[in-house]
C-alpha cells in the first residue's frame, strides 16, 4: 500500500522512506524467491501514486520478479504518457512488468481526476472515461504509427506514421483490468486483456462473495 506517517513508532515516516523501502523490499522478495512485486496507486493520499519511477527503479535492481500495479486507475492517466511511463519501465525490467489498471478505487477526494484536467463527455461518466482512457492505451501500446511526421523534425523520421517510443514489445499483452462488475469483466475479455478480480467485486446478485466472483471469472472465460 505504501502509505507513510509521522505517528509515533513508525519506521515509513516519509514519502522517500516508503519510496526507498519498497525497492528494497522487492530485492529481498526476489532474493526469497518470491515471484512478484506489486503496487497500490491511490492520489491525493500520504501513499504510492506515481508508479512507474519506482517500478523502473525495482526493475534495474532486480532480475527474476514480476513487477507490477493493482491497480492505476485510468480516470487520472495520459494515455499516450502513460504509455511512454510504461515501455521505459518495462525496457527496464527487461519485460517483467504486468500492469494492473481500472476505474480505480474510492477516492480521497471529490472528483480528483477533475484535478488532472479530465472531464467525461457529454451524457457519459467518470467510469466511462477510465475505459475509454484504458482504450487509447491498448491501442497505443499496439505499436503501430498514428501520428503524422512534420515536414521540418528537429532529426530525421523514420517512414510512415509515428509512434509514441519507448515501445516494448509483448507490454500489451501483460496488462491487467481491475474489474468490479461482471460486465467489466467481459469487456476486458473482448479487449483482450488479463482478468484483475478482487475483493472490491460489487454484490451484484446477494450471493456469497466467493459464488459472485468465481461467475465473474468464467464470465470472462466465455
Amino acid at each position: 500500500f505504501g502509505h507513510w506517517s509521522a505517528t509515533p513508532g513508525s519506521v515509513a515516516r516519509t514519502a522517500s522512506d516508503v519510496l526507498l523501502q519498497s525497492i528494497d523490499l522487492a530485492v529481498a522478495a526476489e532474493e526469497l524467491g518470491a515471484d512478484g512485486a506489486y503496487f497500490r496507486v491511490h492520489h491525493f493520499a500520504r501513499q504510492l501514486a506515481s508508479p512507474f519511477p519506482l517500478l523502473a527503479a525495482i526493475g534495474a535492481r532486480t532480475s527474476r520478479i514480476e513487477i507490477g500495479t493493482g491497480v492505476i486507475d485510468m480516470r487520472y492517466e495520459n494515455p499516450l504518457y502513460m504509455a511512454e511511463d510504461a515501455g521505459a519501465a518495462d525496457l527496464i525490467a527487461g519485460g517483467r512488468l504486468q500492469l494492473g489498471i481500472s476505474r480505480g478505487s474510492p477516492e480521497q477526494v471529490i472528483d480528483g481526476w477533475r484535478h488532472f484536467g479530465f472531464e467525461p463527455g457529454e451524457g457519459k461518466t467518470d467510469a466511462d472515461l477510465g475505459r475509454e482512457h484504458a482504450e487509447v492505451l491498448l491501442e497505443v501500446l499496439k505499436g503501430e504509427g498514428f501520428a503524422q511526421p512534420s515536414p521540418r523534425p528537429m532529426f530525421p523520421n523514420p517512414p510512415g506514421l509515428l509512434r509514441v517510443e519507448p515501445h516494448s514489445e509483448g507490454l500489451r499483452d501483460r496488462i491487467w483490468w481491475g474489474a468490479a462488475s461482471d460486465a467489466t469483466a467481459v469487456w476486458a475479455a473482448e479487449l483482450g486483456v488479463n482478468l484483475m478480480s478482487s475483493t472490491l467485486k460489487a454484490d451484484e446478485s446477494g450471493e456469497p462473495f466467493h459464488v459472485q466472483q468465481r461467475k465473474q471469472i468464467e464470465k470472462f472465460r466465455e
